[in-house]
């Protein structure tokens, strides 16, 4: 086998490209950093930490705050992979929860948290939609043009001068010889 020969394409190299191909047509990295900035939120004020016999508990009077705050970023995250619409929103939305989450739960997780949804949400504000691929036609191309069934092909109609070729063609009535100035009058 030499270096030029392919490799055998597998089951596993064609999930890997598939997931690419899915990765990229979402804010991937911003759901996972709103995903993981849930975690801690919600695990914090609920952990024991023992040293030798003595524990260290670390909840507070707002653990049902964190645990609410800690569900809404998790979900946040997985509606960033599958809902990329309403990536603004919940950019927005995980922007304010880590804000909200530094006075109850624990300074947003140990700030741990706090800064995996700034991080994230801001990332999902900032990701845009790429072009497709030079291959590629666009996903809306095959509609036609104007999205009406019928329409198949551009309308390619050259309009020609009403009045005749060197006359002014405006039909709005706005024009500055009449007196109109580019302004439409009422009456």
């Amino acid at each position: 086998m030499s270096a030029e020969t392919p490799a055998a394409g597998g089951q596993f190299t064609l999930r890997r490209q598939q997931f690419r191909a899915w990765r990229g047509t979402r804010p991937f990295w911003a759901g996972l950093f709103v995903l993981l900035s849930g975690l801690p939120i919600a695990y914090f004020p609920y952990a024991n930490l023992q040293i030798g016999h003595l524990t260290l508990a670390m909840a507070t009077t707002a653990g049902a705050g964190s645990l609410i705050i800690g569900v809404l970023l998790v979900v946040l995250g997985v509606s960033l992979w599958f809902q990329k619409h309403v990536r603004v929103f919940a950019g927005v939305a995980a922007i304010l929860l880590a804000l909200v989450s530094i006075p109850v739960s624990n300074l947003g997780g140990f700030l741990i948290g706090f800064l995996l949804a700034l991080v994230g949400g801001a990332m999902a504000v900032a990701w845009a939609p790429g072009a497709p691929p030079a291959g590629q036609p666009a996903a809306h191309a095959a509609e036609g043009t104007g999205g009406a069934p019928g329409a198949t092909g551009l309308d390619t109609t050259v309009i020609k001068p009403v009045d005749g070729p060197d006359a002014p063609n405006d039909l709005s009535g706005t024009n500055p010889a009449n007196g109109a100035n580019g302004r439409h009058s009422a009456g």
